[in-house]
């Protein structure tokens, strides 16, 4: 949040920290409106950020992965 309020990007920040910008751009909105650690809400720990980051780009690395694959298998045909 704070480098988020000191001027950088939420872009940019999203990108360093490897999150989804909307997502950021909800934490700040929520931050704002006072609701990011409300009444009857969880509290996130450190590790479950973390574990959350690792899920997103994990299925970044797979959906580039299976594009990796298609494109071999489209220039092995085009070889023959």
């Amino acid at each position: 949040m704070k480098r988020v309020k000191s001027g950088q990007t939420a872009g940019a920040v999203a990108k360093e920290l490897c999150l989804i910008e909307q997502t950021l751009r909800n934490w700040v909105k929520a931050f704002d409106a006072g609701k990011l650690n409300g009444p009857g809400t969880k509290q996130v720990t450190p590790e479950q950020m973390e574990l959350s980051r690792v899920r997103a780009e994990n299925l970044r690395l797979r959906r580039e992965n299976d594009i990796l694959k298609k494109a071999a298998a489209y220039f092995a045909r085009e070889a023959l």
